[in-house]
C-alpha cells in the first residue's frame, strides 16, 4: 500500500464533520493498516458531557475514509473495536484490491467536498417521497434506524430545542466552550463567523443550536421559515459500538443527500441533554436510542457556495510508524 494513497484518502475523509469541527480523531499508518483513535485531548466536555458526540464524529470520519479509499480503488475490511484493553482504539482497516470502481462511487467521494453544515434555513425538499426509499437503502436497519419526522412533530422538536437551551441558560462553562470553538481566531478548527447564522437568520431556524452572534447579516431573505425535513438517527442501544455505527450512517446519509442536491445540517443539541432527548425518544415512539437528527432541505440554485471550514493539518492528525 502506497503512503501517498492513504494520505489523500485521509485528507479527504477528515472534511467529515464533528461537534464544533473539533476533529477529534487521531490516526496512524502502520504497514499494511491504518488505525483511528478518538482523541480525548479534543472532546468539547461542557457540549459533549458523555463523549458520545466524539464518538459520533470519529464514526463520520471512519465512514468518510471508507469511501475515499474506495474510490481510489480499495475495499477497506474494517474492525471495529479491536483491542479490548484500549477504548479509545475504535478501528483497525485492512485493504484489498477493487477490479473496478463504479461511477457511483466515485461521485460519493466527490460529495465529501461538496458537503457543507448549513446552519441557513432552508425550502421544503423536492421529490421526497422518490428520494425518501433510496435514502433509506444506505442505512442498514439492524444497526441504525432511520426515522423521517412528520411535519406535526415539529411543534414538539421545537419545544425540545427549547428546553435544551433553557437548561444550559446559565452554564457558564457551555458558554465559555462555544465562545471558544466559534472565535473568528481559530484558522484551523471551530466554526467560522460566516458559517453560523446572525441575530436574524437564526430566529427563521426553530430547531437550531443557539450559538454566540457572529454576525448581522441577512441571507435567503426568501425563505421566511425553516422548511426542512427532519431525520433523526438511532440505535437498539447506548452502547460506544451503537454510537460508532450511527456516525458511519450519519456520513452516508449526509452524503447521498448531498449528491442529491440536497443541504443538510446535523442537530446534536437536542440529545445532549436527558431531558431534551426523552422528547426525541418519544417522536420515535420509543425504538431505540437517539444519536443524532439532521435537517434536509433546498437553497436558492443561484446562491454562491459558501468556503469550506478550516480543517487541521494532515501531518497533525496522522502518524505513520
Amino acid at each position: 500500500m502506497d503512503n501517498d494513497v492513504l494520505k489523500r484518502a485521509l485528507l479527504l475523509a477528515c472534511r467529515a464533520p464533528s461537534v464544533h469541527n473539533s476533529q477529534p480523531w487521531r490516526w496512524v499508518i502502520e504497514e499494511a493498516t491504518v488505525q483511528l483513535f478518538v482523541d480525548r485531548n479534543r472532546t468539547v466536555p461542557a457540549t459533549d458531557h458523555s463523549g458520545r458526540e466524539a464518538i459520533t464524529s470519529c464514526g463520520a470520519v471512519l465512514d468518510h475514509f471508507r469511501v475515499a479509499m474506495t474510490a481510489a480503488g480499495w475495499r477497506p475490511n474494517i474492525t471495529r473495536f479491536p483491542n479490548p484493553n484500549d477504548p479509545d482504539h475504535l478501528a483497525t482497516i485492512e485493504f484489498s484490491r477493487i477490479a473496478y470502481v463504479t461511477a457511483a462511487q466515485r461521485n460519493r467521494a466527490e460529495a465529501i467536498l461538496r458537503r457543507r453544515t448549513d446552519r441557513l434555513p432552508f425550502e421544503r425538499p423536492s421529490y421526497w417521497n422518490f428520494f425518501e426509499p433510496v435514502l433509506r437503502s444506505t442505512v442498514d436497519d439492524t444497526t441504525v434506524m432511520l426515522d423521517v419526522l412528520a411535519d406535526e412533530q415539529r411543534t414538539r422538536l421545537v419545544e425540545a430545542s427549547q428546553l435544551s437551551e433553557a437548561l444550559r441558560r446559565d452554564d457558564s462553562s457551555y458558554h465559555a466552550e462555544l465562545e471558544w470553538w466559534t472565535s473568528p481566531f481559530a484558522l484551523a478548527q471551530g466554526v467560522p463567523p460566516g458559517a453560523l447564522a446572525s441575530d436574524s437568520e437564526r430566529l427563521r431556524v426553530d430547531v437550531g443550536r443557539d450559538f454566540p452572534v457572529r454576525g448581522h447579516q441577512d441571507r435567503r431573505t426568501g425563505i421566511v421559515a425553516d422548511w426542512s425535513k427532519i431525520l433523526v438517527l438511532s440505535t437498539p442501544e447506548d452502547t460506544r459500538g451503537d454510537v460508532l455505527r450511527c456516525g458511519e450512517a450519519l456520513s452516508g446519509v449526509l452524503l447521498e443527500c448531498t449528491m442529491a442536491g440536497m443541504a443538510t445540517c446535523t442537530l446534536t443539541h437536542l440529545i445532549e441533554s436527558r431531558e431534551s432527548r426523552d422528547i426525541v425518544r418519544g417522536l420515535i415512539d420509543h425504538r431505540g436510542e437517539p444519536q443524532a437528527l439532521i435537517r434536509v432541505g433546498v437553497i436558492p440554485p443561484m446562491e454562491e457556495f459558501p468556503p469550506p471550514t478550516p480543517r487541521r493539518a494532515l501531518d497533525s492528525v496522522v502518524e505513520i510508524r
